[in-house]
């Protein structure tokens, strides 16, 4: 069976992908039947032959979960269609002093009206 999976390169603490198509008996680390594109997960850039992995996928090669996710959510140029979060996570403190004032906002809107 033909897989289409992640091969780790980079250095310690610091991993960089490159997308590949290997046969599933085979090590991460052998060569590869094709190259398809890299992945820098800690930048979140990506470059990705998608016409080639789509292929691939028709003719019976099984991506992996994470590269499923990366096909589906790369544009049609092959760059990763990240989309950052927009809330952020507070401390416990500053919860409770977000909640306080907003419940001091309500109190101070119901004694205006």
């Amino acid at each position: 069976m033909v897989k289409i999976r992640l091969r780790r390169l980079g250095y310690k603490k610091n991993p960089v992908f490159r997308i590949v198509v290997l046969n599933s008996t085979t090590k991460r680390e052998a060569a590869p039947i094709q190259q398809l594109g890299f992945y820098n997960p800690k930048t979140k850039e990506m470059k990705l032959d998608k016409t080639s992995a789509l292929d691939w996928i028709k003719k019976g090669a099984q991506p992996t979960g994470t590269v499923k996710y990366l096909i589906d959510n790369c544009t049609d140029d092959g760059t990763l269609n990240y989309k950052k979060k927009e809330t952020q996570k507070l401390s416990k403190k500053a919860q409770a002093k977000l909640k306080a004032e907003q419940e001091a906002a309500a109190k101070s809107s119901e004694a205006s009206n």
